[in-house]
């Protein structure tokens, strides 16, 4: 079995690329066992130690490179994309790794001729403007960023090329993935895991939105089982439609530092500093925080249990249990 993940150097393609090679059996689903992983960005992630890794460097705007990369897959997760804020600052280049290059993988699976099946990393910036209080599996999409409008028309075409048989998709709108490990990016959200990682490591943050701003949050833990129990799920359980909502908790930034405070101590939390930003607040405030994710918990998705549940499995996984 073959599988390929493209954004496969980003923190959540190595995770999942780790996930799937430390499998004992094969995805639900599927009756082979892993033999290939194909591991794709814009530069090659790094070689993990396992025979059947294969790092690959691939541009997603090209056309003929996806087409080569995807040759023969059985099972492709797409995550690589441009983030939000990048992708409001920079239209061209967004729209040709969002929009283009999502439209050329699933062209490249297309005439492939196999029928695969795709995984689609969306997001609920999909949402935006002038919404219910409580987002539902029915709720319209009306995005407010050049990101959210390029995740939509993904998913969008995932459902079109899935109708038509092409291949077998399934979109996953992400909730924000808190704690990520690394460094800040550029999207707008990174601020929420800066304020948890960075003083946990000793080193001041700066949040850039107000603490009553909520977010609707999910873990690097909960969202590497998403994307392999949503390979694993038949076509007819997603039906005609091919997206859902991944269920996740609802936090207030207030409330995410102060479960900082109460699991690492007052020292940790004081290293955060809210110095406002009206850019990242304004956009950060298009995306809905509350949902009622019932398709996807009928699915079989899952939420963490607490934000404190987060702020603990990124102690034990990232930082080995110690705090600085």
């Amino acid at each position: 079995m073959k599988i390929v993940i493209t954004g496969a150097a980003g923190f959540l393609g190595r995770k999942l690329s780790l996930a799937l090679l430390g499998r004992q059996t094969p995805l639900p689903g599927f009756d082979q066992p892993l033999t290939e992983l194909v591991g794709a960005d814009l530069v090659p992630p790094p070689d993990l130690g396992d025979r059947r890794f294969r790092p690959a460097a691939c541009d997603i705007g090209d056309a003929q490179a996806v087409r080569k990369l995807v040759a023969d897959a059985d099972l492709v997760f797409h995550l690589a994309a441009i983030v939000s804020a990048d992708a409001e600052a920079d239209f061209d280049r967004g729209m040709r790794v969002n929009l283009d290059g999502t439209r050329h993988l699933l062209e490249a699976l297309r005439h492939g001729g196999r029928r695969p099946r795709l995984v689609f990393a969306s997001s609920v910036a999909v949402y935006g403007g002038d919404l219910p209080e409580i987002i539902t599996d029915t709720t319209h999409l009306t995005p407010q960023t050049s990101y959210g409008s390029q995740k939509a028309a993904g998913e969008l075409l995932v459902n079109d090329y899935s109708r038509k048989g092409f291949l077998d998709g399934r979109s996953l709108r992400l909730p924000t993935i808190v704690v990520r490990a690394g460094r800040p990016n550029l999207a707008a959200s990174t601020f929420a895991s800066s304020i948890i990682r960075e003083p946990l490591a000793g080193e001041e943050a700066v949040c850039p939105v107000t603490p009553d701003t909520a977010m609707y949050l999910l873990s690097p833990r909960r969202v590497i089982e998403a994307f392999q129990h949503a390979a694993g799920l038949p076509a007819e359980t997603f039906g005609e439609w091919r997206s859902l909502v991944l269920p996740g908790l609802t936090v207030r930034v207030g409330e995410m530092v102060e479960t900082l405070r109460r699991v690492a101590g007052e020292a940790v939390a004081a290293r955060v500093r809210f110095v406002p930003d009206a850019r990242i607040q304004a956009i950060v405030d298009s995306w809905p925080a509350r949902f009622a994710p019932e398709r996807g918990l009928s699915m079989g998705f899952a939420a963490d249990a607490s934000f404190e549940e987060i702020v603990r499995a990124h102690i034990e996984d990232e930082l080995g249990g110690r705090i600085a």
